[in-house]
């Protein structure tokens, strides 16, 4: 007995010392992570200043309300201080952030504007001269810096992440297929740090309503080493799961299905893991409540939650809407540059007409006439479904296909350079489209979507969006109905100016352009 209780305490201690370990190694990380892009920051906002305020020829500040002289370089130290500490507020410094580009660099964009206002109103206070195309130059350059020492940074973190390194041992937990699934994703997606090192197939036995370790089918092990490339430890779920997955080094339990949110099971599940000090990641599909405004009511004694989208209420949606009319106002008059002798172009190849109009689908299913530069030979539609069916992309919604024998050495330029789409501006001033969202799709297109993928149809078509600066033509057919559908529920002003961004170093790159 007391032989018993021995090696049990030493298994306990044992474990609690793997733990702790492995809390450290974490922790550490982190720190270092964060630290090093912290000082980066600072040197990235401190050099900025310096360059703006010596090219100005500047001199030392001095506040007419308190009556001292501020040095330059004091004053830089103490903005940078307001830098670090607006891009920690809204989030840029959170260890997911980094692996995903479009929210590190919409962070950026919203931590820059919240520093400027700061800085301003620190000048107010301080009643300092500084004029405010100054700051504003160097909020650019900072900004601007910032964004290429993130890149530079990011690489050499996701590049070690994809070989392993500074990776979070994750458990992936569900049902077999729910399982094969989270490993395609992760081996997908290796920068998102999750290294899967072990598996727990479960299931819901529907008598009891409580969920309990299952059989996986005989080929399991052979498909899930198939997707990995390496074997993966299966752990059976019982009592002491979570200790067994903390002495392996796991950091991670990733749910994939079975269990839903908010159920009892799930709630003693997560209680379990988290004394543990395991991470809990769940798998959702791109239509959930995530992206909603929650707001939780006690009712006699009955709990009610109520969701929203914030986006699409009435303010929101007319702020978009002036938004897409100033950039399409401003693009409209860029693109009169190259109108003409793109015309002129179009015209000499063939003699077919400029512009190419074709009927598509908008917000709620409304259909309207999109226009183009004409980048094919006249009778391209026609030939569609036999270069479809060559193709095998009968049922696939967005064709594409490289060296498409229907395109014009014209089109062909216009179309690497995007300027095919440039007379789209005229359908978002017209209100049939807007200037960020998912692809317009063809009524036929729209007659064959689910009912997940048909709320794309919940908002107005774009000119760009996450499809075309993801991967464009590169991308799969599921990758892009992911897209489009994440982006309904996700979209914001802030987001699509990013988006534009992203858009021109799509188009400079040709990045999945044909």
């Amino acid at each position: 007995m007391e032989r018993r209780m021995s090696q049990s305490g030493s298994a306990e201690t044992n474990l609690s010392e793997t733990s702790r370990k492995r809390v450290l190694s974490v922790a550490y990380w982190r720190f270092f992570v964060n630290a090093l892009l912290i000082l980066c920051d600072m040197a990235s906002f401190i050099g900025a200043s310096a360059i703006i305020y010596v090219w100005q020829g500047g001199e030392a500040l001095y506040s007419s309300r308190f009556h001292f002289h501020i040095g330059l370089w004091l004053y830089a130290l103490a903005c940078s201080l307001i830098w670090i500490y607006c891009l920690h507020s809204v989030g840029v410094y959170h260890r997911h952030v980094m692996s995903d580009g479009y929210q590190l660099n919409a962070l950026l964009v919203k931590g820059t504007f919240f520093t400027g206002l700061m800085i301003c109103a620190v000048d107010s206070i301080l009643n300092v001269y500084i004029p405010l195309l100054h700051t504003g130059l160097v909020l650019l350059c900072a900004f601007l810096i910032t964004m290429l020492e993130r890149l530079i940074i990011r690489q050499f973190v996701l590049s070690s992440r994809e070989k392993g390194a500074y990776s979070y041992g994750t458990v992936v937990v569900g049902s077999p297929d729910g399982i094969e699934h989270a490993l395609e994703f992760l081996s997908q997606k290796r920068q998102l740090n999750y290294h899967a090192i072990a598996v727990c197939p479960i299931g819901l036995n529907k008598r009891t309503g409580l969920v309990e370790a299952v059989v996986a089918p005989a080929d399991f092990k052979d498909r899930i080493r198939k997707i990995s490339g390496r074997d993966i430890v299966t752990l059976p779920y019982c009592g002491n799961f979570a200790e067994r997955a903390a002495s392996m080094g796991v950091q991670t339990v990733m749910v994939t299905d079975v269990m839903q949110r908010f159920s009892d099971n799930f709630n003693t599940f997560v209680l379990n893991m988290e004394t543990m000090n395991l991470e809990i990641a769940v798998v959702t599909s791109a239509v959930d409540v995530s992206g909603h405004e929650t707001n939780i009511r006690v009712i006699q004694g009955t709990t009610v939650m109520t969701i929203s989208l914030p986006q699409y209420s009435p303010w929101d949606m007319c702020k978009k809407r002036v938004f897409d009319v100033l950039v399409s106002l401003f693009a409209v008059i860029v693109a009169a540059i190259v109108t003409v002798p793109i015309a002129i172009a179009i015209k000499l190849t063939d003699g077919g007409p400029i512009f190419y109009t074709q009927t598509r689908v908008g917000r709620r299913d409304k259909p309207f006439k999109m226009i183009k530069f004409r980048s094919m030979v006249v009778d391209a539609d026609k030939m569609k479904a036999e270069l479809a069916k060559e193709t095998g992309q009968d049922g696939r919604f967005i064709f594409k296909m490289k060296d498409d024998p229907r395109v014009t050495k014209v089109g062909k330029f216009i179309r690497k350079f995007s300027i095919d789409e440039f007379p789209q501006f005229l359908n978002v001033l017209k209100g049939d489209m807007s200037v960020v969202g998912p692809r317009p799709p063809l009524p036929e297109e729209v007659a064959q979507y689910n009912q997940t993928y048909a709320t794309r149809m919940l908002v107005k078509p774009g000119i760009t969006g996450p499809w075309q600066v993801s991967g464009r033509s590169n991308l799969s057919k599921e990758e892009s109905e992911s897209l489009d559908v994440s982006y309904v529920q996700n979209w914001s002003i802030l987001g699509g100016i990013v988006l534009l961004f992203r858009t021109v170093g799509a188009v400079v790159t040709h990045k999945g352009a044909y």
